[in-house]
């Protein structure tokens, strides 16, 4: 399906790629070798001899899920094409790139972009005004043919680079990316780092809409460099690793590198805030169908339109709301400024809730002030958060934070479970966008994503209004206290801090960080967020989570979204990983009274998660 602006029409790629996320295709190159084409041929002027190949790898690409087809124009430039006889046909052989890409992308049930392919121009013997002349008119060409932005790919180092936006300077109304090699550690085949690669452009009237990295690297290879260019880069990143490293094999070259190892990876570059994940040498079809199933999830969670409720019904009219500290124990802790603990527990996968109450019941002797329910944590199915907490608040009489995730159910569905929610006194809210399905064990579930926690805030807020999300009169007002999440570690600060205050806007009352490792960064963002919003705009709670053992910090550093341990932790951590796992455990518990200790003025209070279900973890931790 396409996704329509605002005022109704298709997006242009520079909006498509600023608002959300994008599936780039993989290579041409390796494609045509698997497919048999010697490398002794021209490959671009395959779009005139063998037209039928070009379009048919560009078909398997877009019925793989990619969002942007690139041409078959990578060396299509008169300085290149002089070499085999052909520098007259550079019009001809763009226009037929384009054409091709086109001819598979009306195949779809979506909008798919044309990305004109500009690769690298040598400098050699050729003058500089002869190196911008070939791209002039390569760039022409692709535009009149019909591309709807030009790529320059594999670029080897700075100067390259701005020999491209000096080009672009003379043709101010066609878009283009800028993708640079990453071929060593974070630096191009120039030995220029990333810092440097990416620091800003002087464009002039040129339309730079994005830039990228591409080539060079695999997966993780290229996982640092894009940690580093997403702080540098003003725009868009675009990340297209290579599959691995190629290795030769009876007197081929084959990259090892599974679609499923790549997919892993598109994730960790989209948490990290790239807005566009493909391929370069050695990706196929295949992995970038592993690399659409995963991302795409996510793709329709940042896009959803937060704002999805209605206007007013006529003669509807908003009533006023209990008072915020009224609503829930809970509440009134936090509006009058006391010390609030909390401990999360995950719901059982079976549906006998006996020794998630006895638990519960545990906590509330020690005092805690309520239980942190998740809902589906890392797309996993459990027994239904609601009727745990419920039953929770009834037979322990502890009350319950519970999180309402937006990607198993529709508008419809969550306006009802939070009507549920009333009805069974659950006032404590947690509202959160979700991970994709493709994080758990049922890969084809769909995520539905109808909006994200923004927009749940609003149609909380509403039902507190004592109306609907569809305008409509609703007897009694709910009275629900609304919650978000905060991310503290997340790379792209500054989205993270505008969405946050987004939260706010829309009717967010407490927030409920990631476990916090750094208490020193989580100060400095609290007082970053308090000065966005003129102080200290709401209520937070520091996640904590007590490390169970050296290999639980790896995986929850490697595996798990939004966690960030700095090396300092990891280290201490590392230092008894040959002792015992009670000895491990002991150290992870200090670390985690350190934390409480060092941010316990900042915060309103506390989560402290139980890791592997063992309260007794998060109460050591809190002792």
């Amino acid at each position: 399906m396409i996704q329509l602006t605002n005022n109704g029409k298709t997006p242009s790629f520079s909006e498509a790629v600023h608002h959300g996320i994008l599936v780039f295709d993989g290579p041409m190159g390796t494609e045509l070798y698997r497919r048999h084409i010697f490398t002794n041929r021209c490959y671009d002027e395959l779009n005139l001899s063998e037209p039928k190949l070009v379009k048919n790898i560009h078909s398997d690409y877009c019925n793989a899920g990619a969002d942007v087809l690139t041409t078959n124009t990578y060396g299509a430039n008169r300085l290149v094409l002089e070499k085999y006889g052909i520098a007259d046909k550079v019009a001809a052989i763009n226009h037929a790139g384009v054409q091709l890409a086109r001819e598979a992308s009306a195949e779809a049930d979506r909008q798919v972009f044309i990305a004109g392919s500009i690769g690298q121009i040598y400098s050699g013997i050729h003058s500089e005004q002869e190196r911008i002349g070939a791209i002039v008119e390569q760039a022409v060409a692709l535009k009149d043919a019909g591309a709807d932005v030009l790529i320059f790919e594999t670029q080897p180092s700075r100067a390259a680079l701005e020999l491209c936006i000096k080009a672009m300077q003379t043709l101010p109304d066609i878009p283009y990316i800028l993708s640079c090699a990453i071929v060593r550690g974070c630096e191009s085949a120039s030995g220029e780092t990333v810092q440097r690669l990416f620091s800003p452009f002087h464009v002039g009237k040129s339309q730079l809409v994005a830039v990228g990295v591409n080539c060079g690297m695999g997966p993780d290879g290229i996982l640092e460099a894009v940690e580093q260019a997403i702080q540098v880069a003003k725009l868009p990143l675009i990340v297209q690793p290579n599959a691995g490293m190629p290795k030769e094999f009876e007197g081929r070259t084959i990259y090892y590198c599974s679609p499923e190892y790549i997919a892993t990876y598109a994730m960790r570059y989209i948490t990290l805030g790239a807005a566009a994940v493909g391929g370069c040498c050695g990706t196929t079809p295949e992995h970038i169908a592993e690399i659409a199933k995963m991302i795409k999830p996510l793709s329709r969670a940042r896009t959803s339109e937060t704002n999805v409720i209605q206007n007013l019904q006529q003669d509807v009219e908003e009533k006023p709301e209990l008072q915020f500290s009224e609503r829930s124990r809970l509440a009134w802790k936090l509006a009058n400024r006391q010390w609030v603990t909390t401990v999360e527990i995950v719901p059982p996968r079976g549906y006998d809730l006996a020794a998630t109450i006895e638990k519960a019941k545990t906590l509330h002797r020690h005092g805690i002030d309520a239980i942190n329910l998740p809902d589906g944590p890392r797309a996993s199915s459990r027994i239904s958060s609601l009727i745990t907490a419920e039953r929770l608040q009834n037979e322990a009489h502890i009350e319950t934070i519970l999180h309402v995730c937006c990607r198993d159910r529709n508008l419809i569905g969550m306006q009802a479970d939070l009507l549920g929610c009333a009805a069974a006194g659950v006032r404590n809210i947690l509202f959160v966008t979700g991970d994709p399905p493709k994080l758990g064990h049922y890969p084809n579930a769909t995520g539905v994503f109808d909006t994200d926690s923004i927009g749940m805030c609003a149609v909380q807020r509403r039902l507190n209004h004592g109306v609907d999300l569809g305008g409509q009169t609703l007897e009694p007002p709910t009275q629900a206290v609304i919650g978000v999440g905060l991310d503290p570690t997340s790379p792209d600060r500054k989205r993270e801090i505008d969405r946050f205050k987004r939260k706010i806007e829309a009717g967010a009352e407490f927030a409920i960080t990631q476990p916090v490792f750094d208490s020193n960064f989580l100060k400095s963002f609290l007082e970053e967020i308090g000065n966005a919003a003129g102080g200290r705009p709401i209520p937070i709670l520091a996640g904590i989570w007590p490390l169970a053992s050296y290999r639980n910090a790896q995986f929850m550093r490697n595996e798990v979204p939004g966690v960030v341990i700095p090396d300092a932790t990891m280290y201490r951590m590392e230092a008894v990983s040959s002792q015992s796992r009670d000895e491990q455990l002991a150290v992870g518990i200090e670390i985690a009274r350190e934390s409480i200790a060092a941010i316990r003025g900042a915060v309103a209070g506390i989560q402290v998660s139980a890791p592997f279900g063992r309260i007794e973890i998060a109460l050591a931790a809190l002792e």
